[in-house]
Parts: C-alpha cells; sequence; structure tokens
C-alpha cells in the first residue's frame, strides 16, 4: 500500500498550474491536519487494507507541501505510523519549494522521517521564473540543497519543465548544466502542457502567447535524454531519471498499479479495478470532515478494456516496457524500423523517441 497526501496551498499560482490548489497568505496548517486526520480515521475500517496492511512510501504533494507549519508533517507522520505501520525503509517524499527551505524546516521534516525530498526547480532563468510566477529565485536552489543535506536528507530530487514559448529565449542547455551541478540523486522534467482554465490557456487562447513547437518541445527532451544517459542517470520513465538505486517509489508504485490511498482535496485513490476522489476543492472537504462526512466526490470500476489499455499506456511509459505477447509482432518491427522501439527474447521498450509518440502508438495496439 502507498499513502498520498494532497496539501492544496500555494503563495501564488502558476502560470501553467491547473491544479487543485487554495492560494492563501497565512496557511491553515492546523486545520489541515485535522482534516485530514478525520479523512485517515474513515479510512481505517475500509477493506482495502486486506490488500496490504503496512505502507511502503508516504508522499507529501500539492500544492505546496513546504508551505505547512514544519511540525505538521510529524504530526501527521506520528499518526499515521501509529495507526498503520510503515515498511522500515519506507520512501518518505517532501515536494518543497526552493525558499520554503530553512535550517529549522528541514530539521524538523527530517526528525518527522522525512528521507527525501522534491525540490520544484522548473527553471534557473530568472526571466522564466518570473513568467512562470514562482515565488523563488534561482541563488534559492542550491541554497535549499546545501540546507537539506546538512539537515541529514540526502537523497533529492529536482524538477525542471521544458518546452516553454520561445520568444522567453531560455537556455535549455544551461538550466540542465545548472542541475546536474547541484548532483541530485533524481530528476523530473515536464513538458510544459496548455491547460484550458488556466493564465497560461488564457493568454495562448487570446494569442498573447505561442507555446513551444513541436520540433522545439522534441529537441529539448531528446537533449535531456542524452545528457542524462551521459551522466550515469537511468533514464527509466518518461519524466524521471535517477542515479542507480534511486528511482521515485512512490511514483513506480502507480506505474505498476499496486494499491494507493490519497488523502486531502482533490486525492485520488485507486485499487486494481477501483477508483475513487475526493472532492476538489479545500473550502468543500474540510466542511464535510467537519460535519463528520466523506470527502469522497465519486468512483468508478474499470472494465477489463480500461485496465488493458492504462496497463499498456503504463508499461510503454517506463523502461520495463511490455511482455512481446502485449504487442502485435508487425506493430513492434514497423515501430523498430522507424527508431521508436527496442526488443529483446522477452519485452518490448520504447526508445527516446518513441516516449515522444506514446499518446498515438498506444491506440495503435487495439486497432
Amino acid at each position: 500500500m502507498h499513502l498520498y497526501l494532497h496539501v492544496p496551498f500555494c503563495a501564488r499560482r502558476c502560470t501553467y498550474c491547473d491544479f487543485a490548489i487554495a492560494v492563501r497568505r497565512e496557511v491553515p496548517s492546523e486545520a489541515y491536519v485535522q482534516a485530514v486526520l478525520r479523512e485517515w480515521e474513515l479510512w481505517q475500517a475500509d477493506p482495502v487494507w486486506e490488500l496490504s496492511p503496512e505502507l511502503q512510501t508516504i508522499y507529501f504533494g500539492g500544492g505546496t507541501p513546504s508551505r505547512l507549519a514544519p511540525e505538521t508533517i510529524g504530526v501527521l507522520l506520528e499518526r499515521i505510523r501509529h495507526d498503520r505501520g510503515a515498511a522500515a525503509d519506507a520512501e518518505v517524499t517532501l515536494e518543497a519549494n526552493p525558499e520554503d527551505v530553512t535550517p529549522e524546516a528541514a530539521a524538523a521534516w527530517q526528525a518527522a522521517g522525512v528521507n527525501r525530498v522534491s525540490l520544484g526547480v522548473q527553471s534557473f532563468d530568472p526571466a522564466v521564473l518570473a513568467w512562470m510566477h514562482r515565488t523563488h529565485t534561482a541563488d534559492d536552489v542550491p541554497r535549499a540543497v546545501e540546507i537539506l543535506r546538512q539537515a541529514g536528507i540526502g537523497d533529492l530530487s529536482v524538477d525542471l519543465i521544458f518546452g516553454v514559448p520561445a520568444v522567453l529565449e531560455r537556455d535549455w542547455p544551461a538550466d540542465l548544466e545548472q542541475a546536474f551541478a547541484l548532483e541530485p540523486q533524481h530528476l523530473s522534467l515536464y513538458g510544459l502542457t496548455v491547460e484550458p482554465h488556466t493564465p497560461l490557456g488564457r493568454w495562448t487562447q487570446r494569442g498573447e502567447v505561442t507555446p513551444a513547437d513541436e520540433e522545439r518541445y522534441a529537441t529539448e527532451f531528446l537533449m535531456a535524454h542524452l545528457a542524462l544517459c551521459a551522466r550515469g542517470y537511468e533514464h527509466y520513465e518518461v519524466s524521471n531519471a535517477g542515479r542507480p538505486g534511486h528511482r521515485a517509489r512512490h511514483n513506480s508504485a502507480y506505474w505498476r498499479r499496486a494499491p494507493f490511498i490519497g488523502l486531502g482535496p482533490s486525492a485520488h485513490s485507486g485499487f486494481g479495478t477501483e477508483r475513487r476522489w475526493n472532492v476538489r476543492e479545500w473550502t468543500a472537504y474540510q466542511r464535510l470532515l467537519e460535519a463528520g462526512q466523506s470527502p469522497q466526490a465519486g468512483h468508478e470500476l474499470l472494465d477489463s478494456a480500461a485496465v488493458r489499455l492504462e496497463e499498456l499506456y503504463l508499461g510503454l511509459r517506463t523502461s520495463e516496457g511490455l511482455a512481446l505477447e502485449r504487442v502485435p509482432a508487425r506493430l513492434i518491427g514497423a515501430w523498430e524500423a522507424q527508431g521508436w522501439a527496442s526488443r529483446d527474447r522477452q519485452r518490448v521498450r520504447l526508445t527516446s523517441e518513441g516516449w515522444l509518440r506514446l499518446d498515438a502508438l498506444v491506440p495503435a495496439i487495439s486497432e
């Protein structure tokens, strides 16, 4: 079993963000703890625990979990471990913005049991950070990395975004080099996407912003892939690369379709063919739990076709790929001829070029 806690609070909404967040100058940390622990209590009698009674990973995502009062993390983890327990080597990840990392906060996180931090860097270019509405500076990043390592949290991941509009004149190779200079154990690289209900979506609709074209997007992705491999990172999933032994275990659980519970507004849970999700907004979530009601907004059961499609997508987006028998031989041959895939005696795997075409390749398997 794997546990995800969604922390919705942010100081500002980034231009590209379509997540369920709540912009707050003052973060209601105590109210958040009370609400989440009420939801956690509702889960204790759920039969899903029969699938896996012990937690293997715990992940604080957002939003911006690092904006919670540092002691909040300890309160939550203590209660979670008391009620359910966690594996001795459980991965406990906290997403953090660089400007939130202080010696006091890092020490509190480490004492609570956080052993991995994912830093939302996105870029080192001041103009790009300003355009994204990020609230940190490039100088905040190495300072945060040093503080975390001094506090004893050495397993660090750095997030970067590629494929920003050409008008920003962002130097993508320079951003990669600055990320590598920090020597993180893990990097996550996400292509910028235009979601309709975001500032970026509105700018694009009004013609004020022209998104990066497909060529630029592909060039930056392939450039990152080569740079990662040259520096000893395993590019093990479309958007993720790690040093040997430092793959993100929590995210990898999703790609394996392992059971997971989500706590917090908009959080999702999944067990085999079942999916559940919570109400999206923080105020509605809090109100329901204060009234003693479940915050669940919906659920569904996946049919066999949906499960198969999910397995195909999740398998091909990782370096493990799929068993040969899952993909028609004619398709494998065609993909190999184009340089989109490779195979051995048992499995077929997409290349970096193939990953760029994932959304087109998977539907072809069912045709």
